[in-house]
């Protein structure tokens, strides 16, 4: 039986400053994962893409973030709001995001 989680909020609890992105899992059932992710000026190392087995769903609540998808020239840039799809092993890397306020992502990851 599910059980009623308690009352949480996305931006609680962001430490002022991060050696490494933060993510956290705020919900994982059997076909589905919930992250938030914080990060403060983070990017990924260059050269690395992300490849995963799972679709991602991604949005923006906070901040701005360029994410770059392999074979593409430029990073599409992202703003509060704004929420993209990306398919399981479609190669991508965080491009950039902002060094002047945190960048809070809502990721939710599916089969």
């Amino acid at each position: 039986m599910l059980m009623v989680m308690p009352i949480h909020n996305i931006f609680a609890d962001i430490p002022g400053q991060l050696p490494e992105e933060l993510t956290q899992t705020l919900l994982d059932r059997k076909s589905i994962r919930v992250e938030r992710i914080v990060s403060q000026g983070h990017i990924s190392p260059e050269g690395s893409w992300y490849d995963q087995n799972e679709h991602e769903w991604v949005l923006l609540l906070q901040g701005s973030a360029g994410l770059l998808f392999d074979g593409e020239d430029e990073a599409q840039w992202l703003k509060p709001g704004d929420f993209i799809l990306i398919p399981a092993h479609r190669r991508h890397r965080v491009a950039w995001t902002a060094h002047d306020a945190d960048t809070v992502w809502l990721a939710i990851f599916f089969e």
